[in-house]
């Protein structure tokens, strides 16, 4: 089994661009996130991917800051680690909100700022993630789409209140308070943290995405039907069309919209691929 994973993103109708994305290896990455990169890779492994996704908050500045510094912190940490998964995952989170401290130590004028982070480490012996607030994680499998991370955002709650017929769907689907966050890094005690118990298993012919939450914009099926159409062809494809159908949607308040796209291989893909 090999990976093979791509990013792209949009800033959308926002004034600035505070998602942040790392992939390893070998990440087919949007011009526009560049910049940003491991300084150290490890040598390649085969049969195995990581990558890490942030969405910031705290204003354009801080936001910004915080994505880019929890991601730079957690994938080496991740990577470099020893032991079972789940505590090199936790230790890379950790690490990720030591950096975020450091970072408004250093500069008071980034205090309150904070990131979401879903992180994931895949190998032969399945998929293992861990997530702080409302950035997604979905896996992809024979035309169905599955999200298998927590929201730590007050969606959840809401939808809730209109399961129980306490308030109606239109009003929880247009209730602005839908994308509070419950949870981030902001430096802090970590108030809720969603860690896999034990990795989920993957197929080849499976995509794993991870997203910011500018990519509600589109329904799941919609998501599903892009996959569905792009996945015989490249991770970068998967991604760019994703991207290309947020930004058609033409929604005048869009969010930055940042994808991670792994497509999970029987072997490697063909060179012109």
């Amino acid at each position: 089994m090999q990976f093979e994973i791509a990013i792209r993103a949009s800033q959308g109708a926002r004034r600035a661009q505070e998602d942040c994305a790392l992939g390893w290896p070998h990440a087919d990455l949007d011009p526009a996130m560049s910049s940003l990169s491991l300084a150290h890779p490890p040598e390649v492994q085969a049969g195995r991917v990581a990558a890490v996704l942030c969405d910031g908050m705290g204003g354009h500045i801080g936001g910004a800051m915080a994505s880019r510094t929890a991601c730079a912190s957690f994938l080496p940490a991740l990577l470099d680690g020893d032991g079972p998964v789940r505590e090199r995952l936790m230790h890379a989170l950790e690490q990720a909100n030591f950096a975020i401290t450091d970072q408004i130590n250093r500069n008071p004028s980034y205090n309150g700022m904070g990131s979401t982070l879903v992180g994931i480490d895949a190998t032969t012996d399945g998929l293992a993630w861990v997530s702080v607030g409302d950035s997604l994680l979905y896996v992809w499998r024979d035309g169905e789409i599955v999200l298998i991370n927590e929201d730590h955002s007050l969606a959840p709650e809401i939808d809730k209140l209109a399961a129980a017929g306490k308030i109606s769907w239109a009003a929880a689907r247009t209730d602005r308070r839908r994308h509070y966050l419950r949870s981030a890094l902001t430096g802090s005690e970590i108030e809720l943290i969603d860690l896999s118990y034990k990795a989920a298993q993957l197929n080849a012919g499976d995509v794993i995405l991870l997203a910011s939450d500018g990519i509600n914009t589109l329904e799941s099926d919609a998501i599903a039907t892009s996959i569905r159409e792009t996945v015989g062809h490249s991770a970068a494809l998967i991604a760019q069309r994703l991207i290309e159908d947020v930004e058609a949607a033409g929604d005048p308040h869009q969010d930055n919209t940042t994808i991670v796209a792994i497509r999970v291989l029987a072997s490697e893909p063909p060179a012109d691929v």
